[in-house]
């Protein structure tokens, strides 16, 4: 899990939100502690408590008193909503410019992913056979 080129409250935050993503974290149920989060990542607790701080000023996470952290209702919406926001800066709008670059239109785009993503699917399920 350590990413060295990565703040580890800002890993924290990203494990926690990749367990609401894939459901194993649901919606109103009750998130780790810090200490269980500081005892597992085998971090300081400041650390775990500043992942989970970030989560909750983004509404992901909220506290119940005298409880614990609990998912917040939406959260997964808001995870994937900033996780594709995030994936469109980091790749859609590099790839539009150098398309712009190519003089490739949003057709030709559309074209050469169906194309890729059909190879994609098709490579893994012939990988490894053999034929008589």
């Amino acid at each position: 899990m350590i990413d060295e080129g990565k703040p580890l409250f800002l890993q924290i935050a990203e494990q926690i939100e990749d367990s609401i993503i894939d459901g194993s974290l649901a919606e109103e149920t009750q998130a780790p502690s810090t200490n269980e989060l500081a005892g597992f990542y085998r971090i300081n607790p400041a650390t775990a408590a500043k992942g989970v701080a970030m989560l909750t000023d983004k509404g992901v996470l909220y506290k119940r008193r005298g409880i614990g952290m609990f998912v917040a209702a939406g959260a997964r919406d808001i995870v994937l909503g900033e996780r594709r926001d995030a994936f469109a800066d980091r790749y859609i709008e590099p790839l539009l410019a150098e398309a712009r670059t190519l003089g490739l239109g949003a057709d030709d785009l559309a074209a050469l992913l169906r194309e890729r993503a059909a190879h994609t699917e098709q490579t893994p399920q012939t990988e490894g056979k053999t034929t008589a």
